[in-house]
């Protein structure tokens, strides 16, 4: 019996020696041959993980985020220890133990690839994947799995145990095109994994090993026995005690989808951004952690939505009801086709279940029965005909409503339920801080997600009387004073183009004999605007025009400049109004402050001209007027992280900047935008504009600290409705929006430039009077063109012009 065990010993070292050895040279071999191919592991100390791009407001306010990967990088302190916990307990309880290999589990994954040719259990240790994830495929093979042994002991080599947790945190998936423990506690629960409870830790522990598998939202019985086994892990391990484990398990699943946690959704600023930083960094946009800091103010970006949201609602509340947005015979349909249909700006889809008397029943997403009756918010409802017609009110409802019409409603301010309807109408708010051309607040549609289109930016329409203040500016540059007269009458001319007659006319048909071109302004008198652009002659109108921005090649060359028959931005217009707030300085507007990449660098830096009213290298009066002002300065990769920039030129005399201001105070003052006394601002500018149809109806307003242009029109360009001007339906808006942005705001004003004097003139004239003249009324002058004393019994002195083509016309 001795000898027989004594034989079987031999036998088993003559067995098990020359395999061992075997395996030896086999594992030597296959480490002198793979490892000089493997990937150096140094790179994951200065690892840039795919990170998406992210947006900013000027107040640090998330507004737009672009990347296939959402993906928030934290480092191993933001990381709750009893999440490296749960993790460590459901993936490698023995990680800091280890060198970063689990030879007991490499046993157990080569027998079993030995017996059944496939790898089941895997044992992988934290390290292992991590270098998998970095460095290899999903395949599973013995050479992935000799170079992934190889690669873990490299890496545990190079790095710290917390550095290879943190990186492991930051780049595993766990589902819904999370990566990264932090976006996927953004994405299951909205809050950052720092304010997990320890159930919820669990649940995100438990992702890696199947994030589909074990997604709470599309799997939660799976996702609750796997939470719940990590929990008895971690409680076996001594991370918890019994009274945790207890309470961690009582607790239901609350997990559910968090799309892009914006602290403020701005699309159409986002979307800009967007391109702006494909145009500079290519292919790496969306993966490189750029993040991108705008100009918008999200408090003013709030007020500019709400108030181009507000004027398209009563635009279209005027011209009635439209109808139902889809209608649904079967009542089996009702709940598919309200999750369906996606709110937006407040506007709530609700089917009519149905009709009683004077009342409709509605039912929404989460309310079961809405009533909607004729002696409350349905009172005087009228059914659109046209944009020049309603119907009469509406008294037998059945005839407008019927169960199954899918409708819209929204909350009126005391709380409410009213009918309203997503307009076909659309509009545009632009606005900017006129000393440095930082835009604050831009609303390019009435909703991004239904139509992209930005219509401050893209939409080409003709600006109407809302162009009149450029011309002017350049009358008064070249000599005219706000009370030369100019004689509002009937002009015709000959097109030999079109062979007929183009006959101008005032809004209203009708015509005021000798205007003062204050008056004329405020009073946006057409024919009187003609003859002061004969008079100052087209060449040098669009001179004046191209110093504030504008194209010339996109200006018509011809007499119908001067009733803004081109078609410019809602941008283009605010921008040249800035030039009106800030007294005289051509800036460019921009809303990209700058860019940097995911370690703070500037990648790029805005470095647009600024108002500078201070500075000594130039006085105004040694600063040229004539040439149009500097194009936006772009600097890439700036030396500084605050340069200075360079400033703003001045286009603009300081004493005409000053006198068109003052005219254009009067628009607001006794004008065709009263309405904006409303706001009990003294400070306040601007000027409407409505084209012909009318198809455009605009009004470009300002103070010192704030210029803001609306627009509203049909995308078709369709006309808008005869009863819609720029005073009725863009004004409004504007005052809206400016009313909340200047709230709490003192008034401010420019102080009047030296060569400016006051004196008393007979406003039937122009010309001046006698102190003592009770009729007279105070104008302001540059001093080399004060008027004549006049006869003031001769009402008959104006400015005359002549009713020919001027030679410039071409």
């Amino acid at each position: 019996m001795k000898h027989l065990s004594t034989l079987m010993l031999r036998l088993t070292y003559l067995l098990v020696i020359p395999a061992l050895g075997g395996a030896l040279i086999v594992t030597s071999s296959l480490y002198l041959y793979l490892s000089p191919k493997l990937p150096s592991v140094e790179t994951l100390k200065t690892v840039k993980l795919q990170t998406p791009l992210r947006v900013y407001s000027q107040d640090m306010k998330l507004i737009g985020e672009f990347g296939e990967k959402r993906r928030t990088p934290i480092s191993f302190d933001a990381i709750p220890p009893p999440f490296v916990n749960a993790v460590l307990s459901a993936e490698d309880d023995g990680f800091y133990s280890h060198i970063g290999v689990d030879f007991k589990g490499l046993a157990r994954a080569a027998l079993e690839l030995v017996t059944t040719g496939h790898i089941q259990t895997g044992g992988s240790t934290i390290t292992m994947q991590l270098a998998r994830n970095f460095f290899l495929s999903r395949e599973q093979s013995f050479i992935r799995k000799f170079n992934e042994i190889l690669l873990a002991l490299r890496i545990e080599d190079e790095l710290e145990k917390d550095e290879i947790l943190a990186l492991y945190a930051n780049k595993i998936y766990l589902g819904n095109r999370s990566y990264g423990v932090e976006a996927a506690a953004m994405t299951y629960y909205g809050k950052s994994i720092s304010e997990l409870s320890l159930a919820q830790l669990a649940m995100i522990a438990g992702l890696p090993k199947a994030p589909s598998r074990f997604n709470p939202i599309i799997n939660p019985e799976r996702a609750l026995t796997r939470r719940n086994w990590i929990l008895g892990r971690m409680y076996k391990l001594g991370h918890i005690d019994r009274t945790a484990l207890e309470m961690a398990r009582s607790q239901t699943i609350t997990a559910k989808y968090h799309g892009s946690l914006k602290d403020y959704d701005a699309p159409y600023i986002a979307e800009i951004a967007r391109q702006a930083a494909v145009d500079l960094l290519g292919a790496e946009t969306y993966t490189s952690g750029f993040s991108v800091f705008t100009t918008i103010d999200t408090t003013l970006q709030s007020y500019a939505d709400q108030a181009l949201t507000n004027g398209l609602l009563s635009y279209d509340w005027r011209h009635g009801y439209r109808g139902p947005e889809a209608h649904f015979d079967n009542p089996t349909q009702w709940p598919a086709a309200l999750s369906n249909t996606l709110p937006g700006q407040g506007l709530e889809p609700a089917i009519v279940t149905s009709v009683e008397g004077n009342s409709i029943i509605l039912q929404t997403r989460d309310n079961p029965s809405i009533v909607l009756n004729t002696e409350g918010s349905l009172k005087g409802l009228r059914s659109y005909i046209s944009e020049n017609k309603r119907s009469a009110p509406i008294k037998d409802l059945s005839t407008v409503f019927s169960p199954g019409d899918l409708i819209r409603i929204n909350k009126t301010a005391s709380g409410e339920w009213q009918l309203t309807q997503t307009p076909d109408a659309q509009a545009a708010l632009v606005s900017l801080n006129p000393d440095t051309g930082a835009i604050k607040a831009m609303s390019g549609g009435f909703n991004f997600y239904r139509s992209p289109f930005n219509r401050v930016t893209q939409a080409q329409r003709q600006p109407g009387s809302n162009f009149k203040p450029f011309i002017y500016s350049a009358a008064l540059e070249k000599g005219m004073t706000p009370a030369s007269m100019i004689n509002d009458a009937p002009l015709t001319f000959n097109d030999e183009n079109i062979e007929t007659q183009w006959r101008p006319v005032n809004s209203g048909g009708k015509f005021y004999g000798p205007t003062r071109l204050r008056q004329a302004l405020y009073l946006s008198r057409n024919l009187v605007s003609i003859r002061v652009l004969q008079s100052t002659g087209i060449t040098y109108a669009i001179n004046t025009a191209s110093k504030f921005g504008f194209n010339p090649k996109q200006l018509p060359h011809d007499l119908s400049l001067a009733l803004g028959s081109h078609a410019v931005t809602p941008l283009a217009i605010a921008g040249g109004y800035a030039t009106f707030a800030n007294g005289g300085y051509k800036i460019e507007p921009y809303v990209i402050e700058r860019i940097a990449d995911s370690d703070g660098e500037n990648v790029f830096q805005a470095m647009n001209p600024i108002v500078c009213r201070d500075c000594t290298k130039k006085s105004d009066s040694e600063e040229s007027i004539d040439e149009p002002g500097n194009p936006a300065e772009q600097s890439a990769l700036p030396e500084e992280t605050n340069p200075v920039r360079p400033s703003a030129k001045r286009i603009l005399e300081p004493r005409v900047a000053y006198l068109i201001d003052s005219m254009l105070k009067d628009v607001v003052k006794r004008g065709t935008a009263t309405k904006a006394r409303a706001m009990k601002r003294n400070d306040i500018a601007g000027k409407t504009g409505t084209t012909n149809g009318p198809r455009d109806a605009w009004f470009s307003g300002y103070n010192p600290d704030l210029v803001t242009t609306t627009w509203l029109g049909f995308d078709d360009n369709r006309k808008i409705g005869r009863r819609e001007f720029g005073g009725s339906a863009a004004l409004p808006i504007w005052i809206d929006y400016m009313s909340k942005a200047l709230a709490g705001q003192p008034q401010r004003y420019h102080p009047q430039p030296a060569g400016l004097v006051s004196v008393r003139i007979d406003p039937k004239t122009g010309l001046r009077v006698s102190p003592s003249e009770k009729n007279g009324i105070f104008e302001l002058f540059r001093e080399e063109n004060l008027p004549a004393y006049g006869d003031t019994s001769n009402p008959d002195q104006v400015f005359e012009t002549d009713n020919s083509l001027p030679e410039d016309i071409f």
